[in-house]
């Protein structure tokens, strides 16, 4: 009887977003109609050599943009995986020197490896290694266990102070982009023990796991660290804004932020 209903709501959500698809078109195609319908009326004069009033072709190009848009921002979510792996490809072939630099400086600076990677909760609560360049002294969470950083965590070394500053400390997480486990943009990943902790306490919290997380996001751009619950209700609600508006534009904006706050 279940599975009858699964299959039922699944066939009425298919339906519901057909008829999306078919009355945006309807309302696209009557729009150009319009427009080639005034287009019409001024064939004597284009008979004559008269071009086309300039607004109607306005009218038209506007219409075939809207519907260009459109489509892309539909199908964003579909090539947004491959498009981020080709793009993290990229930025990691040019950033390979800096990358290493980090880690030489981190190496001599500091006793441990310059690269250690995190347990972190992914797309539909997968659990995936994260790396990152370390910027903590070697053991930091020994005696605490997993806890959250702070601004001006005592744990971190004089190095590590200005990776996390300019963020250079997250470009190892292009590797996991490339292997499909991130993404450039969405919500911010979580170790298991604290996404355990939150989804007691913070009302829909797993919703944010729909989406493949991200190296920036919204609330990375708007907010600062988590130091208590409220900055997570906070940065939750602009992960789940983030999750429904999700489309090329958003995330380039997005980007753009983030280059901004690193300069």
């Amino acid at each position: 009887m279940l599975g009858t209903e699964k299959v039922v709501r699944g066939r009425a959500d298919r339906i519901y977003w057909y008829c999306n698809e078919l009355q945006e078109t309807i309302r696209d195609t009557c729009c150009l109609g319009m427009a080639f319908a005034k287009s019409a009326v001024t064939d004597d004069q284009s008979e004559r050599g008269v071009m086309p009033e300039p607004a109607t072709l306005t009218l038209i190009s506007t219409g075939f943009i809207a519907m260009g848009v459109r489509y892309l921002g539909k199908r964003y979510r579909q090539v947004k995986p491959w498009f981020d792996r080709i793009v993290a490809s990229l930025v990691l072939f040019m950033l390979t020197p800096v990358i290493g630099l980090c880690a030489v400086l981190m190496k001599l600076t500091s006793r441990g490896p310059a690269f250690y990677s995190q347990d972190r909760v992914g797309k539909d609560g997968k659990i995936f290694r994260m790396m990152k360049i370390r910027t903590m002294r070697d053991g930091a969470e020994s005696l605490t266990g997993p806890i959250w950083a702070t601004e001006n965590d005592s744990r971190v070394t004089r190095v590590g102070r200005l990776l996390r500053r300019t963020h250079l400390d997250e470009l190892p997480q292009l590797v996991n982009v490339v292997r499909g486990e991130m993404s450039l943009v969405g919500p911010r990943p979580e170790r298991p023990q604290i996404v355990d902790q939150l989804k007691g306490k913070v009302p829909g919290y797993e919703q944010r796991l729909a989406v493949r997380p991200g190296i920036t996001g919204l609330a990375q751009v708007r907010a600062g660290y988590d130091r208590t619950l409220n900055d997570v209700r906070r940065k939750l609600k602009l992960d789940m804004m983030y999750i429904r508006r999700m489309c090329w534009w958003v995330d380039f904006g997005i980007i753009v932020k983030t280059v901004r706050k690193l300069f």
